[in-house]
């Protein structure tokens, strides 16, 4: 194999998986080190560049980067084989951050002084918008948001439960954005594209989510329309205090994070009797994890592997939904078909429906010739990179782009589209982005010393206290999770691996006595000779079966040898540093901070100063 070369971004996104499987490429060691040191405020700056919305994250995120954490590689099973491998709570310790820091307002960015003369608008007052003016505002751009809704947010506002996410964490974090010099118009649906652009703005992005939710044309729906809702529509009633009851029983439709917001909701709100029924398997559900588990603690089951047929009703009062029983069957491709099972229909009563079986896009005030093209399921023909639209000034992002994912995808489409916006008004290409910002530093403070914790900690994944379910259940806007202490958190801090920082081999330093690979924990270092990546894997002292993460190989040594690292189970317990009598070993912090807008011309970030 050819020797690594650890320094590019290449490598860094096969060792560091959890900030590249971040949409925002948020700096996940680099923070967690922070909340480990009781650093909390700076904890929230190195969030707060990336993903924008640390407090808010930190409660609601999909946690993109918790299935690619190196933890669960290196844990054993428990005996009885009932502990599962888990990764680091990544997601609920960058709340912790948000939760103990300090007054940060001075940290951030100050409102320019100066406009530059260029005014952007931004349709939609949620996660994507408003990253999109929080990059831009403090270049000099005149950032104008357009919403219906008399407060910023969006979705996060409108259709996550306050019992998952406090209404005073979504007024801070969208009140620093506005607070950069951002004009809000709140209460002003944009109603024609073509009349905004009239206004003179010289560019404008879309980030009005996918507001429509799916209905189900099935017998009965119009004869018991007033008993059934959209889920997405009915949270949005909760949430601004226009729906405060509901009927004893309801059946929630639906199997991804609407439909657990829906029935917890229900909950609250009076429904004793509350189900959730998918026509999946409960392991085909797209609801994350975590949300089902939420529900079945608060006493909601969930009844998979039911289509519904039709709604019963007498005289137009609901009485329940009839079900077909399916099962799934695969192709060879791995395609699903729901298959009837033949048995009875079941039938189930009810005196509500909320159905949540999902969300489309809606854009009856494009004009559709303008030149902005839609493909054949009304999405906009984008380009990937840019989030530029047919239409050059026109830029999409969010559940407005693609369809709906989730809030660090729209924070990731809103850095993008700041990036083009500011490029394309600077008269540069916006296919041309600049590259991130990488650097090496060493960690070593003198011969057993370094600036990071090597301590490797055994603790299992800790759980994050809940309040009591009785009591969590009698009020809608008290907060269920409570949060990790200070303890709790540290404890879970030390969990992390340090991926990011490597170690660093320096091989004319090297004399061959095998030091290192005696003291290595985890067997991962070897010496041996040259080969086809196949067959090295297997020559290796323990055999690096996970193909898909990279192995470290050095140059040729003196010996004719070579040293090969297998990254999929290091530790970067730093023991072979320590052990290493010619320091060949080195433990160096890789740094990595992704292009935002202006980052070109100004030569340096805000990302860069809050990181380092």
């Amino acid at each position: 194999m050819k020797p690594t070369d650890i320094g590019t971004p290449e490598y860094f996104h096969k060792v560091v998986d959890c900030q590249w499987a971040c949409p925002a490429h948020t700096p996940v060691p680099e923070y967690i080190r922070l909340i480990a040191a009781g650093r909390y405020s700076d904890a929230y700056m190195v969030n707060w560049v990336s993903n924008v919305f640390p407090g808010i994250l930190g409660r609601t995120c999909d946690r993109p980067c918790e299935p690619a954490c190196r933890r669960g590689r290196v844990e054993e099973d428990s005996p009885d084989g009932q502990a599962r491998k888990e990764p680091v709570a990544i997601c609920r310790l960058k709340r912790v951050a948000a939760d103990y820091k300090e007054d940060i307002r001075e940290r951030l960015p100050k409102a320019a002084a100066q406009k530059n003369g260029r005014r952007v608008a931004c349709i939609g007052a949620g996660p994507a918008s408003l990253t999109v003016a929080r990059d831009l505002a403090p270049l000099g751009y005149h950032v104008v948001v357009y919403d219906g809704d008399a407060k910023a947010g969006g979705m996060i506002r409108t259709q996550i439960p306050k019992f998952r996410l406090p209404e005073q964490v979504i007024d801070e974090e969208t009140g620093y954005i506005l607070d950069l010099g951002v004009e809000f118009r709140s209460g002003q649906y944009i109603k024609s594209m073509k009349s905004l652009l009239s206004e003179g703005y010289d560019a404008v992005f879309v980030g009005c989510g996918a507001p429509r939710g799916q209905d189900l044309d099935i017998p009965g729906r119009k004869e018991a329309a007033q008993s059934i809702h959209l889920g997405i529509d009915w949270l949005a009633n909760v949430a601004f205090g226009h729906v405060t009851s509901i009927a004893r029983r309801v059946i929630v439709l639906g199997g991804g994070n609407t439909a657990m917001d829906c029935c917890r909701s229900a909950r609250r709100l009076g429904g004793q009797d509350v189900k959730v029924i998918v026509r999946s398997g409960f392991e085909q559900m797209k609801a994350s994890p975590w949300e089902k588990e939420d529900a079945m603690h608060e006493g909601i089951p969930i009844l998979n592997n039911l289509v519904p047929k039709k709604f019963t009703h007498n005289g137009g009062r609901l009485t329940g939904v009839t079900f077909e029983k399916v099962r799934s069957v695969y192709d060879e491709k791995g395609r699903r078909t729901l298959v009837p099972t033949g048995e009875p229909d079941p039938h189930f009563e009810c005196d509500v429906v909320l159905v949540a079986v999902g969300q489309e896009n809606a854009f009856p005030w494009i004009e559709r010739d303008l030149g902005i093209e839609f493909d054949k399921w009304g999405l906009p023909k984008l380009d990937e990179a840019t989030m530029q639209s047919t239409l050059p000034n026109v830029f999409f992002g969010g559940d407005a782009a693609f369809g709906p994912k989730n809030i660090i995808w729209a924070v990731a489409h809103g850095h993008e589209a700041a990036v083009s916006i500011d490029r394309l008004l600077n008269g540069e290409e916006i296919s041309q982005r600049p590259p991130p910002m990488t650097s090496l530093i060493s960690q070593k403070m003198g011969i057993h010393a370094w600036t990071y914790d090597n301590a490797v900690s055994h603790d299992r994944r800790l759980r994050v206290p809940l309040r009591d379910v009785n009591a969590a259940l009698k009020n809608i806007r008290i907060e269920v999770e409570l949060g990790f202490d200070p303890q709790l958190a540290f404890k879970e801090a030390q969990r992390c691996l340090n991926c990011d920082v490597q170690t660093v081999f320096a091989g004319r330093l090297c004399i061959e006595c095998d030091a290192c690979m005696d003291v290595c924990p985890m067997d991962c270092i070897s010496f041996t000779d040259n080969g086809e990546e196949d067959d090295l894997r297997r020559r290796l002292r323990a055999p690096a079966t996970n193909a898909t993460q990279a192995l470290y190989v050095s140059d040729v040594l003196k010996t004719g040898r070579i040293m090969v690292k297998d990254e999929d189970v290091c530790l970067h317990c730093s023991l072979c540093a320590e052990r290493c009598p010619t320091g060949a070993w080195d433990m160096q912090k890789y740094l990595l901070v992704m292009t935002h807008a202006g980052c070109a011309r100004t030569g340096a970030s805000e990302a860069a100063a809050a990181v380092t």
